[in-house]
């Protein structure tokens, strides 16, 4: 009797101990020693692959993911606003920890912001931001300062075109009609130039952000406006070397007969400009991932992050394009 007492006891001390071990969704851990709840899976949607800066920045996240344990469900959009919603929907369904996107534009996303809100799932907004006045659907933007960039690409043409004795005339070549970088851009370049009058944007169209867009849209301002085009103003570097395309089959010299301003640093931009057919870019950093998996592990933990997450950039002339090439990462 004692000895089978005993058996019973101990047995049941095992189970006791095996159902708060295992059983427990809040205490489990997995194979590897963590807990559980530290698994992470991020839904995110991509704009596209529209650019060379898009392109970076899709493998800055997906690796980023891979080495910070984060489980990732990619999804591309195609530059197309419908084909985000739906992923999102997609990503709500699938109740992931944490959805983050580009917005292809600025407009139109409070209906399903507030669905993933009301399925307590923070929403995490990367390098473009939304127009929607309720901040409470997102939790931060990680991003550029668009503006601020086309400030840095006005002031840069303001000091360039100082000494000069006629009107400058630009011709802009715009990012996606209505998204956030085309908008601010805009806005910031404007704003710039407008200290000096003699500089005036006499053309000005979207290349929706590419390389074929920047060369179709240059061939018709060649067209519409011959031997008047002084400077191109181009919202990113794959316009910007469409726009070469155009300019050399004018049989013109890219960077004297028409200077070009561009934004972004994607390698072949900066090849462009230590080659002397781009004049000065302003630099708007890709590799948001590191960042982007930081962030989303600090939202998932409840912990309190700015509302705006800058990243850090710079500028660049032809030699500091020509140093910074060797080592390039994008």
């Amino acid at each position: 009797m004692f000895s089978r007492s005993a058996v019973a006891v101990t047995t049941g001390m095992l189970a006791l101990s095996l159902l708060t071990a295992c059983g427990s969704s809040s205490g489990g851990t997995d194979a590897g020693g963590g807990s559980k709840s530290d698994k992470i899976t991020m839904g995110f949607a991509q704009v596209g692959a529209e650019s060379g800066w898009r392109t970076a920045n899709t493998k800055s996240i997906q690796s980023s993911a891979a080495d910070a344990g984060i489980t990732l469900k990619f999804t591309d959009a195609q530059q197309k606003q419908a084909n985000q919603i739906q992923s999102i929907r997609s990503f709500i369904q699938q109740k992931v920890d944490v959805i983050a996107f580009s917005p292809v534009v600025e407009s139109g996303w409070d209906s399903v912001l507030k669905e993933a809100k009301d399925a307590k799932i923070p929403v995490i907004l990367t390098d473009r931001a939304v127009d929607s006045q309720d901040k409470t659907l997102y939790k931060t933007f990680l991003g550029s300062d668009f503006v601020k960039e086309g400030t840095k690409a006005g002031d840069w043409l303001v000091k360039d075109s100082a000494s000069a004795t006629g009107d400058v005339n630009i011709a802009e070549i715009q990012g996606t009609t209505g998204s956030a970088p085309a908008i601010d851009r805009q806005t910031g370049f404007k704003a710039a130039i407008a200290a000096n009058p003699k500089l005036k944007i006499i053309a000005s169209q979207t290349g929706d952000f590419t390389r074929a867009g920047g060369k179709q849209v240059m061939e018709a301002f060649l067209k519409a406006h011959p031997k008047q085009i002084n400077v191109v103003f181009a919202h990113n570097d794959d316009m910007a070397l469409g726009a070469i395309e155009a300019i050399e089959g004018a049989g013109l010299t890219p960077g004297k007969d028409i200077k070009i301003v561009s934004i972004d640093a994607v390698k072949d931009g900066m090849t462009a400009l230590s080659e002397g057919k781009i004049n000065y870019i302003v630099e708007c950093n890709p590799l948001l991932g590191p960042q982007l998996m930081d962030v989303a592990k600090k939202v998932v933990a409840g912990e309190t992050v700015p509302t705006r997450i800058e990243t850090k950039e710079t500028e660049f002339d032809q030699a500091a394009a020509t140093a910074a090439l060797p080592t390039r990462q994008y």
